[in-house]
């Protein structure tokens, strides 16, 4: 028998939407590995994966700020959302953001290291956020842009609660409003990469393998396979590829067309949603 727990189980309905016992036929056809189970169930048709983002596994607050050319996001999670609504909580991610525009660190265990005003590591000042608050607390990750027009954007799920949804866009060019517009398109739709270009091939060639055998799956006739496996390869690329994809506020236009109307272009993008 395979090994998995009930923790798999419950980990591929959330992110699948599959029925229990799919789920426990993906794992055991999978042996137990979860990425294979999830393209097993892919395969099957049994629900988009792709298109999903799933359920929030945690609570907590994406906390971000633009200053000129220095743009700045954090992520700090708890364990329920009573305490993310909580002034504490909100205050102390407030903190960790205002410290994080002085650290500027390249990397969450870098900041976590990093020393505060007042003397205290970031991890030492999280730590006594735990006791204070009875419950886990964690930052999970960071992004610093620097040097670059920065566009940004902070979305609440839930008016009672802080923001669980943060993009920074860093920008060529300046472009005013455009970039906030491309944050909220990103917030949205969530994209992987900024172009086709930078999808990785081994990504291309799972997506390729999953599409084949899906269509012979859904019994499609072998002259037309791979038609209809690189129509499908061609979609899944567009949608994970900012630039391609139909802009959230005018369909008829992709982004790359409203970035070029405004003279910019995106070099890199960082989206947090809590949890995910």
């Amino acid at each position: 028998m395979a090994a998995y727990t009930a923790t798999d189980v419950k980990r591929l309905r959330e992110a699948t939407a599959a029925g229990m016992l799919d789920c426990k036929k993906a794992l055991d056809e999978a042996q137990g590995d979860y990425e294979k189970a999830v393209d097993l169930i892919r395969v099957k048709g049994l629900k988009g994966v792709t298109k999903r983002e799933g359920r929030l596994t945690s609570n907590g607050a994406v906390v971000a700020k633009v200053e000129g050319s220095l743009g700045v996001m954090l992520e700090l999670n708890c364990e329920t959302d009573f305490v993310a609504k909580g002034d504490r909580f909100v205050g102390l991610a407030d903190e960790l953001l205002v410290h994080l525009q002085s650290a500027q660190s390249d990397s969450t265990e870098k900041f976590l290291e990093s020393s505060m005003a007042n003397g205290s590591t970031v991890q030492a000042v999280v730590d006594e956020a735990n006791a204070m608050l009875g419950e886990k607390i964690e930052v999970r990750r960071i992004a610093v842009i620097k040097d670059s027009p920065v566009g940004i954007y902070l979305h609440r799920t839930s008016p009672d609660l802080p923001p669980q949804v943060g993009v920074l866009v860093q920008l060529s060019k300046d472009a005013g409003e455009v970039g906030k517009d491309i944050a909220q398109h990103i917030a949205a739709f969530a994209p992987q990469f900024v172009t086709r270009e930078d999808v990785p091939a081994d990504l291309i060639e799972n997506e390729r393998r999953i599409a084949h055998e899906s269509a012979i799956e859904e019994g499609k006739p072998e002259a037309s396979l791979a038609k209809i496996i690189e129509g499908r390869v061609t979609g899944f690329v567009k949608e994970v590829s900012l630039i391609e994809q139909s802009f959230a506020k005018d369909a008829k236009k992709t982004v790359k067309q409203i970035l070029d109307e405004a003279g910019t272009g995106v070099k890199a993008f960082y989206r947090f949603r809590v949890g995910q």
